[in-house]
């Protein structure tokens, strides 16, 4: 019966959608395939910073290096969920904006197939689009105030299926199918505000967008012994370059309002006999994640991490010969990221329980995360972040409640600045599903 509920499970995965994307006011999702959030979305990733590539417990799956499924215990069943709670400052020179949101942040399930094979599925927010901002001029041509109303919304989803292998007693390697899929609309109005419509109709470009690709990471993970009571963690990722194609579908036209309704008056594109659809372009770099850690017997554990890719995250490129919204903002720029952090994990045979409590911190810096052009001056917009964490252990320690608290500040208030608050709670749940017993 239990191994049709992971069946279960699985299938409760798939079928979780985009429901869980933030809803957020975000001025720079409006380039590329959306702002994602990723490591930082995960509440046992911003405790200690964003370190994530030497992690792996038998209580929590790290999704950010497959090879630490192989940590998940032989006759159990991991079943790990976060959820995020988050207010959000934007700001500039002239004035600010308070937001708040909460969503599900992930949701992660581990079981083992041999001694040697673990598995693992899930799903978390690849990335956000939800903008909405409006600008105001005087057209000389028709005098009249012509209003433009710059606004999207969607995202993209990703969900997992990987392996983790035991390759002995200190090599540990593991691989990611990602399969990425959402839709994204975003749209740009020109909305006249004269009376007179003889010479003037309003007029909106829209662009539906729809991801539907796969990436592929592969990890490893090391364990030196350095005496009796100290071990050396070494970890490594690598998400493999790939050219993809997406669909987009496009529509120029001017419409007029009355009665609050919006009613089509022509359509400019596509012409009459043409398609509105056509394929972009998706390009995934080579990126490369390592870590380091010092581990001390269980109970404390010192890491860094690093990260580096060409550019940040999956780059965008319209076709060509559809240029709908006119050339981009957006820059290349490399893009890097430094993570330090520590953690207390307590004595989890401990007899009192407060001492069983583990405690961990992090900081982290991440520059050349969007870079812009924008009225001849160049931004290269960094992040610098950090968090803490503590753990409480649930059911004599197999399974845990972790409470997580994380800033990021991320942007220039000379363009736009976000400040951000996230608070996070995740379950860890680690049971022996697969133990058969001696006596009924």
């Amino acid at each position: 019966m239990k191994r049709y509920s992971i069946l279960i499970v699985m299938v409760v995965l798939l079928g979780y959608g985009s429901e869980a994307q933030n809803g957020f006011n975000i001025p720079f999702s409006q380039y590329g395939i959306g702002s994602s959030d990723l490591p930082y979305c995960h509440p046992n990733a911003y405790k200690m910073g964003g370190i994530v590539y030497t992690r792996a417990s038998r209580n929590m799956v790290n999704p950010f290096n497959p090879a630490s499924y192989a940590a998940v215990e032989e006759e159990s069943f991991v079943f790990d969920i976060g959820v995020n709670i988050q207010s959000s400052v934007l700001r500039n020179d002239a004035k600010s904006q308070t937001d708040a949101d909460g969503n599900v942040a992930y949701l992660t399930v581990a079981f083992p197939v041999t001694k040697w094979w673990k598995m693992s599925a899930g799903i978390l927010p690849y990335s956000t689009v939800n903008y909405e901002s409006t600008q105001m001029h005087y057209d000389p041509l028709t005098l009249s105030d012509v209003k433009t109303i710059y606004a999207g919304n969607g995202g993209v989803t990703q969900m997992y299926w990987g392996s983790g292998f035991n390759i002995g007693k200190r090599l540990s390697l593991g691989f990611n199918l990602n399969y990425i899929n959402g839709s994204i609309t975003r749209a740009i109005t020109y909305d006249f505000q004269g009376r007179d419509s003889t010479y003037c109709i309003n007029s909106r470009r829209q662009k539906d967008t729809y991801v539907n690709n796969l990436l592929v990471d592969v990890g490893v993970q090391y364990r030196q012994p350095l005496g009796e009571r100290h071990t050396l963690h070494l970890g490594a990722t690598c998400r493999m370059p790939r050219h993809m194609g997406l669909a987009d579908e496009a529509m120029v036209y001017t419409y007029y309002a009355t009665g609050g309704a919006e009613y089509l008056f022509d359509t400019i594109f596509p012409q009459r006999g043409t398609e509105g659809s056509f394929t972009s372009g998706l390009h995934q770099p080579l990126t490369v994640g390592v870590g380091i850690a010092l581990e001390r017997n269980d109970r404390w554990e010192v890491a860094a991490d690093g990260y580096y890719a060409p550019y940040s995250g999956v780059r965008y490129e319209e076709n060509p010969d559809y240029n709908i919204f006119g050339t981009s903002a957006l820059r290349e720029e490399p893009n890097w990221r430094l993570a330090l952090g520590g953690e207390w994990k307590g004595t989890m045979d401990a007899g009192s329980y407060w001492r069983r409590i583990g405690i961990s911190a992090g900081v982290y810096y991440n520059s050349g995360r969007l870079a812009l052009e924008v009225a001849g001056q160049h931004y290269r917009l960094d992040e610098i972040g950090g968090g803490v964490g503590i753990s409480l252990p649930m059911r004599k320690g197999r399974s845990v409640l972790n409470l997580a608290v994380g800033y990021s500040s991320f942007g220039s208030s000379d363009l736009l600045r976000r400040d951000c608050v996230t608070v996070g709670v995740t379950v860890g749940s680690c049971e022996r599903w697969f133990v058969k017993r001696k006596y009924n």
